[in-house]
């Protein structure tokens, strides 16, 4: 039976042996993130964009974004905070609600997790489109457009997730009976619970893939226009010829300013990707290596440890998209960065002046 797998759906205490420090601390690092993303996205001064112009369709995207992250972790995280202050699992917790909270916990854990994902290729997407094809943008990426985007991400998220709800696939409580989600195992193979574990692991998967790759390629277009921009002075004119048309904000960049967007996405893959794997890896895993010699609880283990890697995007977000773009961030960087920079423009100028007193 499924309850095999599953120790402690059925609990009514929380596990001995458990803590709630990791989950305390990354609800902490989670609100404090996007309180302060929120805070720094209403004050002018700290935009990206001029003060006084119309925010971008990036801005708008990324206020989305930090706002779906908080109210997933305001209403996520202090549930999981309850059960260890009362030692009552999830089931257990409201007297009388039985599975309905493990339900409706699940169900948010799914929904923003598979809503973050959206916004966040979305926003890839939207970067990559400004430098690679910045007249289809300008003609095509409006305002009222970026502004449909978190609503539509919340419809489509809402109809997936609630599929469990209504009988395709199954929400179950896990060790330590302090958080309930996707059911990823059955012994009896049953096609609903195992079709939609593998479908909402497939679906995460082509979000990630096509998430890095339009970063890949948003940071090979940064690091071109770097090299291009840090040319010496007389071909800098030439190859910034090629960028007009690009968004205002994108043609205005200086070679400091695409390093600086270059490293933010760089480590921001790089983040993005080790967060993701491991719940996808272990949704795989669970639906095709079921049998008897399987470690209950090492399984256990491993499918809390991939949801906590999950749930650090929703911190990592507003750091990465918000408050390393603002000057104090970039500061730390182009002091980093300008010695080698510099160097690198005076290799460039006397190796050119070589030349030039070479042809003569």
């Amino acid at each position: 039976m499924d309850s095999q797998l599953y120790r402690c759906d059925n609990f009514t205490w929380v596990e001995s042996g458990s803590s709630s420090a990791i989950t305390g601390t990354l609800f902490a690092a989670g609100l404090l993130g996007n309180v302060l993303a929120l805070i720094l996205l209403t004050r002018p001064g700290l935009r990206s964009c001029p003060p006084g112009s119309p925010p971008s369709v990036f801005y708008i995207l990324v206020y989305g974004l930090a706002i779906t992250d908080l109210l997933g972790k305001c209403l996520v995280s202090p549930m999981v905070l309850a059960t260890y202050t009362q030692n009552r699992t999830l089931k257990e917790l409201v007297p009388g609600s039985r599975n309905v909270l493990c339900q409706v916990f699940a169900f948010f854990m799914a929904f923003f997790g598979l809503a973050s994902m959206l916004q966040l290729l979305v926003m890839s997407l939207e970067y990559w489109l400004s430098l690679g094809y910045p007249f289809f943008y300008q003609r095509h990426i409006t305002l009222p457009r970026g502004a449909l985007v978190t609503p539509a991400t919340g419809v489509f998220s809402l109809f997936f997730c609630s599929l469990p709800l209504v009988g395709f696939g199954k929400y179950v409580q896990y060790c330590p009976g302090t958080w309930c989600f996707i059911q990823m195992a059955s012994k009896q193979r049953s096609l609903s619970v195992v079709g939609y574990s593998i479908l909402y692991a497939t679906l995460m998967a082509m979000l990630v893939l096509a998430t890095v790759l339009c970063n890949l390629n948003t940071m090979w277009n940064l690091y071109g226009m770097h090299q291009r921009l840090s040319q010496p002075p007389r071909s800098v004119s030439k190859d910034l010829a090629g960028f007009r048309g690009r968004r205002e904000s994108t043609q205005a960049l200086q070679p400091l300013e695409a390093l600086d967007h270059f490293l933010l996405l760089a480590v921001m893959t790089v983040f993005f990707t080790i967060c993701s794997l491991p719940f996808i890896i272990r949704a795989y895993f669970g639906a095709f290596t079921v049998g008897n010699n399987r470690n209950v609880t090492l399984e256990e283990r491993e499918d809390l440890r991939a949801l906590r890697f999950l749930s650090v995007n929703s911190i990592v977000d507003p750091w990465f998209f918000i408050i390393f773009r603002t000057s104090v961030f970039r500061l730390f960087f182009r002091k980093l960065f300008r010695r080698s920079l510099i160097n690198g423009n005076c290799c460039n100028y006397n190796s050119c002046k070589k030349d030039a007193e070479s042809n003569q």
